[in-house]
């Protein structure tokens, strides 16, 4: 558990790294020479919570979905500043040991000790990272992507199936912004020219807390993790 001097501390630093990641990029975005490359992608996710404390604890994973636009700049021939918007679908389920209030948009529900949350979260994703990739080997090239994914929360509902709630508008019970780190790795399958199929496995999780402690609810840190499935195309 965090204490609300430590809260604001891991807040400082998480938000020391961001500034410095941005200004490390500045200087790739300067050369107006740069070869550039977009694609699309759709992406099956897993996703899940991860807690800091005992009294709150993962229940279990959901499937979802990110569908985006990337854009790269590259720096040398194997190096290239990555970013791109994309909209993504995530949540996971938690259990608590104690009972709780949730709080909805029109109603509030009690929710007794071991009856699990299903939390259904939207994400507007723009992620800021380092792509770095092979030379092409046949028709394939190997690449990682590492960095920065700055997400804001613009759709959040939650369903209490001992409740029969379904849906529900959960607005007040998540936190509107947050930021993860992102690992992804895969490869480019050429279809000539600057066109190529993308396949890839990426793995993304938050740094910052994603629910609110509102009322008598645990004072936790909830994580999102999310087991991502690359599908797309580079032009």
């Amino acid at each position: 558990m965090f204490s609300g001097i430590q809260k604001i501390k891991i807040r400082s630093e998480v938000i020391k790294i961001t500034l410095f990641h941005f200004l490390l990029l500045i200087p790739l975005l300067s050369n107006a020479q740069q070869k550039i490359s977009f694609g699309i992608h759709a992406d099956p996710v897993i996703s899940w919570f991860s807690t800091d404390i005992k009294k709150v604890r993962n229940d279990g994973a959901r499937a979802g979905f990110n569908f985006g636009l990337t854009y790269n700049k590259y720096f040398t021939p194997n190096y290239s500043f990555s970013t791109g918007i994309s909209l993504m679908r995530a949540g996971g389920r938690l259990v608590s040991t104690d009972t709780t209030v949730m709080e909805f948009s029109k109603f509030n529900s009690t929710v007794l000790p071991g009856n699990p949350v299903v939390y259904k979260i939207q994400y507007l994703v723009i992620p800021v990272g380092l792509k770095l990739q092979t030379n092409q080997i046949g028709y394939l090239t190997f690449f990682s992507d590492i960095g920065l994914d700055p997400k804001i929360v613009v759709g959040g509902k939650a369903d209490i199936p001992s409740l029969g709630i379904s849906d529900e508008k959960a607005s007040k019970e998540l936190k509107m912004f947050n930021l993860s780190y992102h690992v992804t790795a895969g490869i480019e399958y050429s279809l000539g020219g600057s066109t190529a199929l993308i396949f890839g496995l990426g793995f993304d999780n938050n740094f910052l807390d994603i629910t609110k402690d509102n009322g008598n609810q645990p004072v936790d840190r909830v994580s999102n993790k999310i087991l991502s499935f690359r599908f797309g195309i580079n032009f």
